[in-house]
C-alpha cells in the first residue's frame, strides 16, 4: 500500500473547532455541520474562481499563450465567460457571493442576510449547471438564532491563511477541512451520525481491499460520500486519473445528500447521486458497477419488504423466503450483488450478527450466497471502530471474478478467505479505535496475496484461513472467522510446565510474606497492635 499522500502537513484542528464553537449556545452541536460546511463549500468555490481568474489573466497577457491578446474587449469577454470557468472545473462567482465580500462585511449587522444572499447567487449557478444540485445551499442564517457577531466570527476564523487553497497548493486544504468537520460533527452527534459518516480507517481499508483504479463505483447508502473521496485518494496515490472512474450513489436523507454533493464538488468529481430509499426505490435499476463500497445502516427492522414488487430482480428467490422484516441486512446483500458487473467486487460493512443470523429470511440468503460462491472474504473487525454505534462489525467482500478467467486473479470459487482482525487497531481515544497504515496493509496484502496470481499466501493461526466451501456448509453456514482461523499460536520459551509451576509457587510465597509484613506495619501505625 502506498504511504505517500498529496496532502501537506498543516495543523489546523484547534482553529477549526474554535470556528465551530462560535455557534455554541445558538445552535445545537448536532446542527453545527449545517452552518459550517456550506460556508466551507462557498469558500472553496470562491477561491477556485479567483485562482482560475488569475490564471486566465496571466495567459491573456502571455505572448506564448494561445489566449494572448491586446484587445481589451476580448480580454473582458474571456474573463466574464462562464463557460471558460466551467471548462476549468469552477464557476464565475459574482462579487457579492465571493468569500472576500463576506470577509469585508463580516462586522456588519446585516452579515446574516449577506451570507444567505450569497448562497442564493451560488445556488442559482449550481442549479443551472446541474438540476440535481437544487437546494444545496438553502437560506438558513437569517432564520437562525446566531447573532451577527457569531456569524462574522465564523467567517473571520475560516479566513485564516492556513485554510486557503491558494496559500497551500496541492494540499486539498478545503477538502481536508470538510473531512475534519464531518468527523468532528459525527463525534458531537453521537448515534445519529451513522447515517452520514463512516470512520476514515474503515473506509481506507475497504478501498485498499477493492483497489478501485478505474470503472464504475457505486454506493447505494452513500451518506456524506466518504467512500468516493477515499477512492479518489487511492487513485491519486497510485498514479491514476480521476477521469477513469464514474461515481453513482443513492442516499435517503435530503440533508445528508447535500453533504455528499458538496463533498464531491469540492473534489471536482463527476457523479450521479440520487435521493431515495435504495431498498424500496432503487434509482439505478440497470446499473452494473465494477466496485461497490458501502456501509448500509445495520439491522434495520420494519423496512416493509412486503412493499417489494413480486419478482423483484434483486431477490435470489421468493420474497417470502429471502426477506425478513426483522432486518434489512440481507436485502442489502442482494441489492449489492444485483448491481455488480460480471467481474465486479463489493466491499460492505455489516453488523457481526449477519455472519450467523438464523432467521429464515437471512439464513436462506446467506446459504444461497455460500452455495453459489458469491462470498470472497470475511473480515472480523475489532470493537470501538465506530463513534456512532456500539454494534460489532465485520466486512463482507463479494465478488463475481472468482473463476480465475481475468488473468489477474486465481480460481478460488471453492474457497472463502476468513480474516480475524479483532485484536488489531490502536485506541486513538478512550472511545475510538483506529486502524494504522500497517494494520490496513497487513489485512489488504493478505487478501491480495490469497486471490491474486503470482503471489504467495499462507494460513496464519488465529489470523487468516482459506476455507473450503464444504467446511462452511458443515458449520451450518456460519461465517464467523474465529470458527475457521483457530487460535493464535503462543510463543514457546522452552521451559517445561512443571518448572514454571514451581517458580510461580515460589514467587507467590514471597508475595504472601510481603503482604503480611505490610499488613503488620499498617496496623502498628494505627496503634492496633
Amino acid at each position: 500500500m502506498a504511504k505517500n499522500t498529496v496532502k501537506a502537513d498543516i495543523d489546523f484542528e484547534k482553529e477549526l473547532w474554535d470556528a465551530a464553537n462560535e455557534l455554541r449556545g445558538a445552535v445545537s452541536e448536532n446542527n453545527y455541520k449545517n452552518y459550517i460546511l456550506p460556508l466551507v463549500f462557498l469558500k472553496h468555490l470562491s477561491e477556485r474562481y479567483q485562482m482560475v481568474y488569475e490564471e486566465l489573466t496571466k495567459e491573456l497577457k502571455d505572448p506564448k499563450s494561445d489566449y494572448y491578446t491586446t484587445d481589451q474587449e476580448e480580454i473582458n469577454y474571456v474573463l466574464e465567460d462562464q463557460d471558460e470557468y466551467r471548462s476549468r472545473n469552477t464557476f464565475k462567482i459574482p462579487k457579492k457571493a465571493s468569500w472576500q465580500y463576506l470577509k469585508d462585511n463580516a462586522e456588519q449587522d446585516a452579515i446574516k442576510v449577506i451570507v444567505d444572499d450569497a448562497f442564493d447567487v451560488i445556488q442559482e449557478l449550481l442549479t443551472a449547471y446541474n438540476p440535481q444540485l437544487n437546494n444545496l445551499l438553502p437560506r438558513l442564517f437569517v432564520r437562525s438564532e446566531l447573532s451577527p457577531k457569531q456569524t462574522g466570527g465564523i467567517i473571520n476564523l475560516l479566513s485564516h491563511p492556513k485554510f486557503s487553497e491558494k496559500e497551500n497548493p496541492e494540499s486539498d486544504i478545503l477538502g481536508r477541512i470538510y473531512e475534519y468537520y464531518i468527523g468532528r460533527f459525527a463525534m458531537a452527534e453521537g448515534s445519529g451520525a451513522g447515517q452520514f459518516f463512516t470512520p476514515g480507517s474503515i473506509v481506507r481499508l475497504l478501498v485498499e481491499l477493492l483497489e478501485p483504479y478505474k470503472g464504475r463505483i457505486f454506493d447505494p447508502a452513500c451518506g456524506s460520500g466518504g467512500m468516493f473521496v477515499q477512492s479518489l485518494k487511492f487513485i491519486k496515490e497510485h498514479g491514476g486519473d480521476k477521469t477513469d472512474i464514474s461515481i453513482y450513489g443513492q442516499e435517503m436523507t435530503a440533508q445528508t445528500l447535500r453533504l455528499c454533493l458538496m463533498n464531491l464538488l469540492l473534489r471536482d468529481l463527476s457523479f450521479d447521486i440520487k435521493l431515495g430509499n435504495s431498498l424500496l426505490d432503487d434509482k439505478f435499476p440497470d446499473l452494473k458497477a465494477d466496485f461497490i463500497l458501502a456501509n448500509p445502516p445495520f439491522n434495520v427492522s420494519n423496512w416493509h419488504p412486503e412493499d417489494l414488487p413480486d419478482g423483484d430482480p434483486r431477490l435470489f428467490g421468493p420474497k417470502e423466503e429471502f426477506t425478513t422484516d426483522g432486518s434489512a441486512n440481507y436485502m442489502w446483500m442482494q441489492t449489492f450483488w444485483h448491481h455488480l458487473s460480471d467481474s465486479g467486487t463489493a466491499g460492505i460493512v455489516m453488523a457481526n450478527g449477519a455472519m450467523t443470523s438464523n432467521s429464515k429470511g437471512e439464513k436462506n440468503v446467506r446459504q444461497y450466497m455460500v452455495d453459489n460462491s458469491m462470498i470472497d472474504c470475511i473480515v472480523r473487525m475489532p470493537d470501538k471502530l465506530f463513534l456512532t454505534t456500539g454494534i460489532p462489525a465485520c466486512l463482507f467482500i463479494l465478488s463475481k471474478n472468482r473463476d480465475g478467467k481475468d488473468g489477474e486473479h486465481r480460481a478460488r470459487s471453492n474457497e472463502i478467505l476468513f480474516l480475524d482482525a479483532a485484536k488489531m487497531g490502536t485506541m486513538a481515544s478512550r472511545k475510538l479505535r483506529v486502524f494504522s497504515d500497517e494494520d490496513v496493509s497487513l489485512i489488504a496484502d493478505t487478501y491480495h496475496n490469497w486471490r491474486s496470481t503470482g503471489k504467495t499466501y499462507e494460513d496464519i493461526d488465529g489470523f487468516c484461513k482459506a476455507t473450503k466451501l464444504e467446511e462452511v456448509q458443515k458449520q451450518d453456514y456460519k461465517l464467523t472467522p474465529g470458527i475457521y482461523v483457530g487460535t493464535e499460536a503462543e510463543d514457546d520459551d522452552g521451559i517445561p510446565f512443571e518448572e514454571k509451576l514451581e517458580t510461580l509457587k515460589g514467587q507467590l510465597v514471597v508475595q504472601f510474606e510481603k503482604g503480611e509484613d505490610l499488613k503488620r506495619r499498617i496496623m502498628k501505625n494505627f496503634d492496633w497492635l
